[in-house]
């Protein structure tokens, strides 16, 4: 079945006195993909950025092949970083940069060495792999949502990557675009990547899912395997009531 490549050991969050993740503790398969699903506003976009490293625990440890994350070295840490790619559910774009240069930023920074042809090489194949098909030299305010979506996916496969983090990634797409997308991760699982995702869309989660985490009140509520993944239980159980844990 494959070895952890990150774990949430204990791990609780809390921003402006507000405790959003509460003790929650589970592991992501290498090679596997895992998805975390749950009402909104219950955590499990928080859960991912924690995962990804992108917020730090209040309490607990988030760990990468063993290490925490939050005590790496800087080398440690550059690794981990050019390991994983993150899409994030407002695509989160440069606004005073053009979709050229959005796209340029993460490889100048993790190939300082690399030439401007084989840049401009990459950018042009992944903008057309995501079928982006307008300009790349407007800026992101001149795109609609789903367009930006898609500079935000193309931006996180530049680098490679064989962690992917998707946070509502099929959001505001059509369905030609949405299905696109699901082709190319679907290349991605076949490939050995490990794949953490967050998504309301329970078909989708039936299709690509190895592993299910339900996170309601900041909490997780359940862990299924893929194959007890049904569409009728999932909404089962996010219809019922969390259930409060025992004080010890």
């Amino acid at each position: 079945m494959g070895e952890p490549i990150l774990a949430l050991k204990n791990v609780s969050f809390s921003a402006q006195r507000e405790s959003i993740i509460r003790d929650i503790s589970f592991q992501y398969m290498e090679g596997k993909t895992t998805a975390l699903i749950g009402p909104s506003g219950g955590g499990k976009s928080t859960a991912l950025k924690l995962s990804a490293g992108l917020l730090l625990p209040t309490q607990g440890e988030a760990r990468f092949r063993g290490r925490n994350i939050a005590a790496m070295t800087r080398s440690q840490n550059r690794d981990f970083r050019q390991e994983g790619a993150v899409v994030f559910q407002d695509s989160a774009l440069w606004a005073n940069q053009d979709i050229y240069q959005n796209l340029e930023l993460p490889l100048l920074a993790r190939f300082p060495k690399m030439g401007a042809r084989e840049r401009d090489e990459r950018i042009k194949a992944a903008a057309a792999q995501v079928g982006y098909r307008r300009s790349l030299a407007i800026r992101p305010a001149n795109l609609s949502m789903g367009e930006q979506k898609l500079i935000g996916f193309a931006r996180a496969l530049l680098c490679r990557p064989t962690l992917l983090f998707l946070d509502e990634w099929t959001e505001s797409l059509d369905d030609e675009a949405a299905g696109r997308l699901v082709g190319i991760v679907r290349q991605f699982q076949a490939q050995g990547g490990t794949l953490i995702f967050v998504s309301h869309d329970l078909k989708l989660i039936e299709y690509l899912a190895d592993f299910v985490v339900m996170i309601k009140g900041g909490r997780v509520s359940a862990v299924l395997a893929g194959s007890d993944v049904a569409e009728k239980k999932l909404l089962d159980r996010m219809n019922q009531p969390l259930q409060e844990k025992e004080p010890e």
